[in-house]
């Protein structure tokens, strides 16, 4: 069993209210070999949202919008329900959208809101590979 982006399944749920679908990631999800979350849906953003960027100022990490207005709290509090969702389905790989501030892994946005990528990973991405589940992301998935 997987864990899928909910975006990547072409649920309109990302920050500008689209998708990327990849029918090979949707196909797994409609015959039950995935299921399709969406931590920041979880967390009660709405969609359309504005875009955050995790930030990281004197070694602690914030997530925030371009207002400067602190989601922190809520991106942390979804990545631990994403967790409880791999532990309770037996989750051990997870197949998460790029650049996310929650599900980014190996390349994030650097948190100017310039569209500069930076080594880093998304607050679920983090959560997850720390507690041993595999990584993959749109970018790579084809290797499953």
């Amino acid at each position: 069993m997987y864990l899928i982006s909910s975006c990547l399944v072409g649920i309109n749920c990302r920050y500008n209210q689209t998708s990327t679908l990849i029918s090979k990631l949707k196909q797994m999800v409609d015959q039950e070999m995935a299921i399709a979350v969406c931590p920041e849906v979880m967390a009660g953003m709405a969609t359309p949202r504005t875009s955050c960027e995790i930030q990281t100022q004197l070694g602690v990490i914030k997530v925030v919008d371009k207002s400067g207005h602190d989601y922190t709290h809520l991106f942390t509090e979804a990545a631990q329900k994403t967790l409880e969702i791999c532990k309770s389905n037996n989750i051990n790989t997870a197949i998460l959208q790029s650049r996310s501030p929650s599900c980014g892994y190996g390349k994030i946005y650097d948190g100017s809101f310039t569209g500069k990528l930076i080594d880093g990973n998304g607050i679920t991405a983090q959560l997850l590979h720390n507690n041993g589940i595999e990584i993959f992301t749109d970018q790579n998935c084809s290797d499953i």
